[in-house]
């Protein structure tokens, strides 16, 4: 073996210096840019919905803003819903001449008692108003200026299998004879509240054509219950695709329901709501879209909670007389102040405080 040395296996190798790659151009600085972007995004999606809410809850304060126009009180064409037991034989002639005495000096026209619930396949048992005639005889007496209108409601096939499917013309019907049969005791019209009903619904629109008819051939009224407008267009459609009850009505549907009647009082309670401000102004928005769309010639009431119960949707220190009746009364002021058919419709007898009462009596009757 040579006893040379090759200068290069005697030297160490010199550490190579190398420059730390930048951390984007790592396969994990990539994913970490991508999860940043991930997440950005989902924070965005979930925070457009709660800009959204505020954007509209400001909107609905503002709308509560704003002074009253004179006269938009009310025009004495104002109603109440009462319970069942004013048919049944719970309620005496004291009770009668008691209610007399209440309504005295407001702007209630109309009574709304409740007659029914119809039948899922649109039949009404006799047997659910037993003292119809002799409570409309007894108003008649006690109240002469009043119109009692018998209350008709069932829960609709709309969202579950169980209920009055409107969609068969047999139903249909069934409803028309119910309300010949309700007319012969001796009511002055019939008062239609089916719900969950559907913005758009075709079979709605039939009935109340057919129920025209027969309710205007015994000199009768029409009326109806209807639900709340759209607060933003097409809301009941996001509303629906999200919750399977779209709850609301658009705009145009709820001007084709009120060209068939002659009476429509809107539910505008169980607003979801937290504050009266809020009541007060959503109140006024559903008051000023109700009004540009009802004709002069139908009766158009906006609701009232004559109740005090705490649930989804509904907040008794939220959803007020005072609140509503504001909200009323702006409404009317920015859209149709001079609008002679007007009024308010009080939900219900047999919850309504003297609170109630007197926020309606100094509020809207003056």
């Amino acid at each position: 073996m040579d006893g040379g040395t090759d200068a290069s296996a005697g030297r160490q190798a010199e550490p190579v210096e190398r420059r730390a790659e930048p951390a984007e151009g790592r396969p994990e600085g990539g994913r970490r840019r991508r999860r940043r972007r991930v997440l950005t995004a989902v924070l965005l999606l979930l925070l457009l919905p709660v800009l959204c809410l505020l954007t509209a809850e400001t909107a609905l304060r503002l709308n509560y803003t704003g002074s009253l126009r004179p006269g938009t009180t009310s025009r004495h064409q104002d109603a109440l819903w009462l319970g069942h037991a004013w048919v049944d034989g719970r309620k005496t002639d004291a009770d009668v001449t008691a209610l007399a005495h209440r309504l005295k000096d407001t702007g209630i026209r109309d009574l709304y008692v409740h007659a029914g619930p119809l039948e899922h396949d649109g039949t009404l048992p006799e047997s659910d108003h037993p003292e119809a005639g002799r409570l409309i005889s007894a108003l008649h007496r006690a109240a002469p200026g009043v119109r009692v209108q018998a209350w008709l409601g069932d829960k609709l096939a709309t969202e579950s299998p169980d209920g009055l499917h409107l969609e068969r013309a047999a139903t249909r019907a069934a409803v028309v004879r119910s309300t010949r049969q309700i007319l012969a005791a001796g009511f002055q019209g019939v008062h239609f509240d089916l719900e969950p009903l559907h913005s758009g619904d075709r079979d709605y629109l039939t009935l109340l054509d057919d129920l025209r008819r027969v309710i205007h051939a015994r000199h009768a009224l029409l009326s109806v219950a209807a639900h709340q407008i759209d607060p933003l267009p097409a809301f009941h459609s996001l509303w629906g695709a999200t919750t399977n009850h779209p709850k609301w009505w658009s705009q145009a549907y709820f001007g084709q329901v009120a060209r068939r009647v002659d009476q429509i009082a809107v539910m505008s309670y169980d607003t979801m709501q937290p504050l009266q401000s809020l009541y007060g102004g959503y109140v006024a928005q559903q008051t000023s879209l109700a009004l540009e769309v009802t004709p002069e010639t139908t009766d158009l009431l906006m609701g009232l909670p004559f109740y005090h119960e705490n649930r989804f949707g509904h907040r008794a220190r939220a959803e007020t007389v005072p609140a509503g009746v504001r909200g009323v009364r702006l409404g009317l002021s920015r859209t149709d102040a001079d609008r002679v058919r007007f009024g308010v419709a009080l939900y219900v007898d047999f919850a309504a405080t003297d609170a109630d009462w007197r926020a309606y009596e100094e509020k809207w009757v003056r």
